[in-house]
């Protein structure tokens, strides 16, 4: 008995010991992307977040607000092999995933080759997912899911760590494809990114619009960056955090109990929500330099883990609520 004791005490002097070494990392790796974009702490604060927790991240915001810099500036701090792709309503889904081509060699004998598609990179930013074709967006489902993909019947696995960070501008109606429910589900969070503060955007004037402009610096690598997040799945989770996940997550669904949600939300989250905000909790703790997370970690991720999992009823659209002000509720509720 003693010796098992022994062993839990030296297991938790081990995983302090890496958490800080960890908390140091992610302390560079934010100097990094604060020394290129400006006042953006909070979207910063949760694309890391999606990142250390090993998902996926839906970056929301009007044409100007800096998403596909802030994406190219996570690919160079963090050392990832990143790629992009322009979405477009003639992108084809073997322009993401990649082809196979009919070669002869000096023989005369013909066999097929693979050429791999840009989605074989650890970063893959999807620009302006929503223009493409609902074609081209479900070839992104299998490797978001399941981190390979399938051509010609042959299985093709991703490289690790495998990201998928993809913008997308609200304001676009016409020539666009809202992404569908099964979709939106694969992404760990929806970041909505708001017009900056008077000073953040002083800076942005003054630092970007002359000869020499700050740019970004690897300091991490991928493999470490994969050993964080290995060290995020370790974390332990109070069970009042996994209560409060439970309560919010179920309370978001018609038809249990709630009055206000059947009144109000057409469709809630699923099981995977409730995945995506324990992930998220433990890492927002240790980014925040703590070693469990706590239930003020699953109010402050609410909103971005479950507003593009729902779905409010025609009532109360036009009544002028959003999602968002029904997940406050259901944040207050708690």
């Amino acid at each position: 008995m003693s010796a098992i004791i022994k062993d839990l005490a030296l297991s938790e002097k081990e995983m302090v010991a890496e958490a800080e070494t960890a908390l140091a990392d992610i302390s560079r790796v934010r100097d990094g992307v604060g020394r290129v974009i400006f006042g953006q702490e909070s979207v910063v604060e949760r694309a890391l977040v999606a990142l250390l927790a090993g998902g996926h991240a839906l970056l929301v915001g009007v044409p100007g607000l800096a998403k596909t810099k802030l994406v190219d500036t996570l690919g160079i701090v963090l050392g990832l092999d990143a790629r992009r792709i322009q979405f477009t309503p003639d992108l084809m889904p073997s322009d993401i995933l990649g082809s196979e081509v009919m070669e002869q060699d000096e023989h005369g004998k013909r066999s097929f080759r693979f050429i791999p598609g840009p989605i074989f990179a650890q970063l893959l930013m999807a620009d302006e997912i929503n223009r493409a074709s609902p074609r081209t967006q479900s070839a992104l489902l299998q490797s978001m899911q399941e981190y390979h993909v399938t051509v010609a019947g042959a299985r093709h696995d991703l490289p690790a760590p495998f990201h998928v960070l993809a913008t997308q501008n609200p304001l676009e109606q016409e020539g666009t494809y809202p992404l569908p429910e099964a979709q939106l589900d694969r992404f760990l969070m929806q970041i909505d990114i708001l017009y900056p503060e008077l000073e953040a955007e002083r800076r942005i004037l003054l630092e970007t619009t002359g000869i020499d402009e700050a740019k970004a610096a690897n300091v991490l690598t991928p493999e470490r960056l994969r050993q964080i997040q290995l060290l995020v799945r370790r974390m332990p989770v109070p069970e009042s955090v996994v209560e409060t996940i439970l309560k919010l997550v179920r309370s978001a669904r018609p038809g249990q109990g709630n009055a206000e949600t059947d009144k109000n939300v057409a469709w809630g989250p699923g099981p995977r929500a409730s995945q995506a905000l324990t992930l998220c909790a433990r890492a927002r703790a240790l980014y925040e330099g703590r070693l469990a997370p706590s239930v003020d970690d699953v109010k402050a991720l609410a909103e971005p883990v479950l507003q593009h999992r729902m779905a409010l009823t025609f009532a109360a659209r036009a009544e002028g609520m959003t999602v968002r002000d029904a997940v406050a509720r259901l944040v207050k509720a708690i």
